[in-house]
């Protein structure tokens, strides 16, 4: 069988490096028959290319990437290329947006608190990308996690265009909504994840001189503890599952181009996640 590489974006968080070999460990117990490695894009060693250059024979490259970016079109591309003949590379879309990303994001959501069944709306938290696909790609994702809770979920960003996280709640507490919460769409902790608890607690914090009748109102002004701020997915065993499922689909020929990801829908709009 193909190895399955996974490619990691690093971060110089020792936690985020500590999430994706845990990721990896899960992978390797769903698929025990794989050698399962994994290499980093940048800041953490082993190095993407440092890998390949180990592996003989085929691999396949299962980014560990939330939506089509740089990364997924240039920087991974790039690296099965630079293996040369010894070393046959399948590349797999990023892993966003699919069901089973909603899945996780749900099950994180409810640890931070979120009440089962709650009709607060959810502000989705993604990194940012001036990549026109990446950001389609998180809207995509926002629609699947509001199809999951049924509520309103509006996408953010950390960085890029777009709304960021704090101003997404803020523009939420404005319309009167007493609750809100934070699906940090993240795959580890690490300076994203950091700066969008930063970004939500900016959004809430209460001013020192600002009279009542400010443009802000004082429904913005409610206390942290009204939002819940969920931590990034981690090694969740939906994220493992569906690593494994990309890695099927690009060793049997029948994900696509690189990049490009679907999502599966049935006719009467549920999620299909068989």
């Amino acid at each position: 069988m193909p190895a399955l590489v996974l490619a990691a974006h690093g971060t110089r968080n020792p936690a985020g490096a500590a999430v994706t070999e845990a990721l990896a460990g899960r992978v390797r117990a769903l698929r025990p028959d794989l050698d399962v490695r994994a290499g980093y894009l940048g800041l953490v060693a082993p190095s993407l290319d440092d890998v390949l250059a180990g592996l003989r024979g085929e691999a396949v490259l299962v980014p560990l990437l939330l939506g089509t970016g740089h990364h997924v079109r240039v920087d991974i591309p790039a690296a099965a290329a630079s293996a040369g003949p010894r070393l046959l590379c399948r590349t797999a879309p990023a892993l966003g947006p699919h069901p089973l990303l909603a899945e996780a994001l749900a099950d994180r959501l409810a640890e931070a608190g979120r009440e089962p069944g709650s009709p607060a709306p959810v502000v989705l938290a993604a990194a940012g990308s001036s990549d026109p696909a990446a950001r389609a790609d998180t809207t995509r994702m926002a629609r699947l996690l509001a199809l999951r809770l049924g509520v309103r979920v509006e996408p953010s960003y950390v960085s890029g265009r777009g709304p960021r996280p704090g101003e997404a709640v803020a523009a939420l507490r404005e319309e009167g909504h007493a609750e809100v919460s934070v699906a940090t769409y993240l795959t580890g902790p690490g300076h994203f994840s950091e700066s969008v608890r930063a970004s939500v607690r900016a959004s809430v914090r209460e001013p020192v001189h600002e009279p009542m009748h400010a443009s802000v109102s004082a429904s913005v002004r409610r206390r942290v503890r009204d939002i819940s701020v969920s931590a990034p997915l981690g090694p969740h065993e939906a994220v493992a599952r569906l690593v494994v499922r990309r890695y099927q689909q690009a060793a049997t020929g029948g994900c696509g181009h690189p990049g490009i990801s679907r999502t599966p829908v049935t006719s009467d709009g549920r999620i299909r996640t068989a």
